[in-house]
């Protein structure tokens, strides 16, 4: 196995422990330091991550991958602020819960402690570098960063900044660490350290996914595909459902919340697709439309059955028009990714019953899709979107870095 990368292992193991010792004043001191030092370093940021969007138009990346590369001054902002708000957040480790009185005397309760170390395998958005470590670094929990060739620069950058910030507040700046070589075997490297990692936590496209799931010897919480849903009911307010529709799709289409696939009931199709097509028209949404949407628009093109399982991460959508409620949950249950859907409603019933009978993360009631966000959440930031069921599912943020283990008090109980 590659020397470095255990050695990097070891110490985010042996980093953990010792943030588990600090109480929440020092962890909160040294996301402050760190909040100063990206606000100091603005230009250093800004001119590695230009070699990386030239390098990324080199390589012919779309558009929409070029804006999550981006470090611009706004998005610098909203590093900083991201670490504010951690800092704003309750401190989950130590908190305990559920203590009850055993009939022997016996106290038995459970604490929230760390998971350990976390490995975080993403693509390219570097910003997730401050979003992990602020969460990790409150919560008590090492971290190991592996990012993709696309984004090594803004990083490389961003992580040495962390470090520098966690060495001013004397905390140990190998609870982050990075893995700076980006080639597929190290990866694989990642995934057989179980001594060191506690969990893997992959965020990036399907074939990351698959790759990980199928070689980590760690546990998985897998951060998949956003293949999200709007659903136009039959009783919704046109008005309402082209203003979500359309933030839902082209806010900022290259994200996992953006939505992909638009669901319209029959009953309102004829009012509303035409005046839906003007909007997406103008903001240069390529359409895609089933037979009964190709009626009403004939000019989209053909959906195929590869569209309703496609996350496009673009300006490209694919619509399809539905008989009934039961018809769009259906739908969405057997090509979504269980990630954000959302209805667009004035009927209680039909909205409930999309909450219930849809299997995602995040199911929302005349709302976009784009809302599903570890900030937008309450949450402060994200170590990404959990698309399945156990430990976590939605946004993972501070209270999700960590589990529970029992406690118990007594004075001198024997068991017999």
């Amino acid at each position: 196995m590659n020397e470095l990368i255990i050695q990097k292992g070891k110490n985010a193991l042996a980093a953990s422990r010792q943030l588990v010792k600090l109480n929440t004043e020092k962890k909160d001191r040294a996301l402050s330091i760190i909040a100063e030092e990206i606000d100091a370093n603005r230009e250093f940021i800004k001119s590695e991550n230009i070699k990386d969007l030239q390098g990324g138009k080199k390589k012919g990346l779309t558009k929409a991958f070029l804006d999550r590369l981006e470090l611009n001054d706004k998005r610098i902002d909203g590093m900083i602020k991201i670490l504010n708000d951690v800092i704003a957040l309750k401190d989950p480790v130590g908190e305990i819960i559920g203590m009850n009185n055993m009939p022997n005397g016996l106290k038995v309760g459970q604490m929230r402690m760390p998971l350990g170390v976390i490995g975080i395998i993403f693509e390219s958005r570097p910003n997730v570098c401050i979003e992990v470590a602020a969460l990790t670094i409150k919560s008590a929990n090492g971290v190991i960063l592996r990012g993709g060739s696309d984004a090594i620069h803004s990083n490389l950058a961003l992580t040495s900044i962390i470090k520098k910030g966690l060495k001013r507040a004397g905390l140990p700046e190998t609870a982050v660490e990075i893995i700076e070589n980006t080639n597929r075997e190290s990866v694989k490297e990642m995934l057989r350290m179980r001594e060191y990692i506690d969990v893997i936590i992959p965020r990036g496209g399907l074939e990351l996914i698959r790759f990980v799931e199928e070689n980590s010897l760690i546990p998985v919480i897998r951060h998949d595909q956003g293949i999200c849903h709007t659903y136009v009911d039959e009783f919704a307010g046109i008005d309402m459902a082209i203003s979500i529709c359309y933030n839902a799709k082209v806010q900022r289409p290259g994200v996992c919340n953006a939505m992909e696939t638009m669901l319209v009931h029959e009953k309102i199709a004829p009012s509303f697709l035409p005046r839906m097509k003007i909007e997406f028209d103008k903001a240069g949404v390529e359409l895609r439309g089933c037979k009964k949407t190709k009626t009403i628009l004939r000019s989209v093109k053909d959906a195929t059955q590869e569209d309703w399982s496609t996350e496009y991460l673009d300006l490209i959508l694919s619509i399809k028009t539905v008989a009934t409620i039961d018809e769009a949950i259906d739908h969405i249950n057997t090509y979504g990714s269980h990630h954000s859907d959302a209805i667009v409603t004035d009927n209680f019933k039909n909205g409930m019953k999309f909450l219930t009978e849809v299997d995602s993360a995040a199911c929302f009631i005349n709302a976009s899709t784009r809302f599903t966000d570890g900030n937008e959440f309450g949450l402060g930031a994200e170590m990404g979107i959990s698309n399945q069921k156990l430990h976590v599912r939605g946004p993972m943020g501070l209270r999700e870095l960590t589990s529970a283990k029992y406690i118990v008090f007594g004075d001198g109980q024997l068991r017999v």
